[in-house]
């Protein structure tokens, strides 16, 4: 358990640079609340002591606005930042050293009794307001751009951006690099397209300010000539 602690704590000081000391972390951070909420309401649940497990994360959504639930299995290193609206379904599994902020959704697209929920890597980061949804993988180092909707597989190092989500780097970063946090300002490829499109109109622009000075100057040149002739 002490163990768990520690990991937990120095998860927070290696991906939150705000945090100042452990108090701070054991009184004001939501998201580690929740994630010992959820120890023990899934070790009540592995016991098949069903209500028990429930009841905890309900209390542990009550007190952190973060609802995991009781059957989500969860790696080691886990980090929720701010955390207000996460909710993890029952058959997600998250691997090691995942970074999730808030308004994310880990969720289902079924309503049979079977794995509904998505399997994330290890050393996955999501970005806020994010929906990963249905029964599939993000593969190892993968990055989730902010309120992007992800509903099918997602390679290894690949960085995903846009509804529905589209890979737009593939073959990242390697496993034992520093995660990169910068979630908000991850590639988007239709603002992109726009961009491009915005330059050819201008020079598009240009090139038909340059005709139309050409035309006017060949005109006049014609009306000279056309009154030199009348002459």
């Amino acid at each position: 358990m002490f163990e768990s602690l520690r990991e937990d704590i120095q998860a927070v000081f290696e991906r939150d640079p705000a945090v100042r000391n452990v108090f701070e972390i054991f009184f004001c951070y939501p998201g580690f609340h929740a994630r010992q909420f959820h120890r023990l309401s899934h070790a009540l649940w592995k016991k098949k002591l069903f209500f028990g497990g429930r009841f905890i994360s309900h209390l542990g959504r009550f007190f952190t606005g973060i609802e995991i639930h009781p059957g989500a299995r969860i790696g080691k290193g886990f980090f929720i930042d701010h955390g207000m609206g996460v909710v993890i379904g029952e058959t997600a599994e998250i691997g090691d050293n995942c970074t999730l902020y808030h308004g994310v959704t880990l969720g289902g697209t079924s309503w049979a009794k079977e794995k509904r929920h998505p399997t994330l890597g290890d050393n996955v980061v999501i970005g806020s307001g994010a929906k990963i949804l249905g029964p599939f993988t993000l593969g190892d180092n993968s990055k989730v751009g902010s309120n992007s909707v992800v509903v099918k597989e997602v390679p290894p190092n690949s960085t995903v951006v846009g509804v529905p989500g589209r890979v737009v780097i593939s073959g990242g970063k390697k496993a034992e690099e520093k995660a990169d946090l910068e979630h908000g300002e991850l590639p988007d490829p239709e603002a992109k397209a726009i961009s491009c499109l915005f330059d050819q109109i201008r020079a598009l622009e240009r090139k038909v300010k340059e005709l139309t000075v050409e035309q006017q100057r060949l005109r006049s040149q014609l009306e000279v000539a056309e009154a030199q002739e009348i002459r």
